[in-house]
């Protein structure tokens, strides 16, 4: 008798799951992913650890992201603020503030609020200082919309972020939201010294045509989506991105400074997710 591969069919019931509880593309709405997370017996995107992916930018790419720090306005020394849309229990956030930034969490419930934090208190030894010389930064959590700036004032400074990240928010989201996505990104990464939006890349290998979330994402929809912000992006009856149909990119685009595989990713997309740095043009 053959053996069963469990974790594909522990995969494929998951994302059965996932369609049922947002039918007809309803991913955008935050009381459906605040249900999940209220109940918190389904949640399959949780993995428990950060990224090794985002680890990897941070240790190896300074030649691209620089410091955790930057010259203030009167030529201070600032810590740079960092912002990861849907953290999910926060695992990044206190990554990235290990390694001395500033770090934002944003999430669609209070509850989920509340199991970062609680995170933070029971894990955050697991999380010590990458460099004594620099210390770490603070990790702040947040409930909020992303597409909203009622956040906003829970910002220390200004609300524009000299990092931010982005995994699986926007693989969560339905395609018709990627316009507002790419707008959104560029209206709160900052522009001097210039921000680097970090994404990594998944799922590259699932077919477009299939429902999510997630939704299949691959490489090429970032590029359309980040150089014509806030624009609708031409898809055939595929699902795959027209490219180029939009000409020239705009004058509030991300421009992409580097793309390669991801040596190390979680599991379920190893050998193939990618990772992508955007900056303002």
């Amino acid at each position: 008798m053959a053996r069963k591969d469990t974790g594909k069919i522990a995969t494929s019931d998951a994302r059965a799951r996932l369609l049922e509880h947002f039918p007809n593309g309803t991913s955008n709405r935050l009381d459906l992913w605040s249900q999940l997370w209220d109940k918190g017996d389904f949640l399959p995107w949780d993995r428990g650890m950060p990224n090794p992916a985002l680890e990897d930018v941070l240790v190896d790419r300074q030649d691209l992201i620089g410091s955790c720090f930057k010259q203030g306005p009167d030529g201070e020394k600032q810590r740079k603020k960092a912002l990861v849309p849907g953290c999910g229990r926060g695992y990044d956030v206190l990554l990235l503030a290990s390694f001395g930034y500033d770090a934002y969490g944003l999430e669609v419930s209070e509850k989920v609020v509340e199991l970062c934090v609680q995170e933070r208190k029971t894990k955050g030894l697991d999380y010590p200082a990458k460099d004594e010389s620099e210390g770490s930064g603070s990790a702040t959590f947040m409930q909020g919309d992303f597409f909203s700036d009622e956040w906003e004032g829970e910002i220390q400074g200004e609300a524009k972020f000299d990092l931010i990240y982005d995994y699986t928010f926007l693989s969560a989201l339905p395609p018709t939201m990627r316009p507002a996505w790419a707008l959104r990104q560029t209206q709160i990464l900052a522009t001097a010294p210039p921000g680097n939006l970090i994404c990594v890349e998944f799922p590259t290998y699932k077919d477009p045509k299939t429902l999510g979330p997630p939704f299949g994402l691959r490489p090429e929809v970032y590029v359309e989506h980040l150089s014509h912000p806030g624009k609708a992006v031409p898809y055939d009856d595929d699902g795959y991105v027209k490219e180029g149909i939009l000409g020239v990119a705009s004058s509030e685009a991300l421009e992409r400074i580097a793309h390669w595989q991801a040596e190390r990713t979680h599991d379920i997309g190893k050998g193939t997710d990618w990772v992508s740095i955007w900056r303002h043009m």
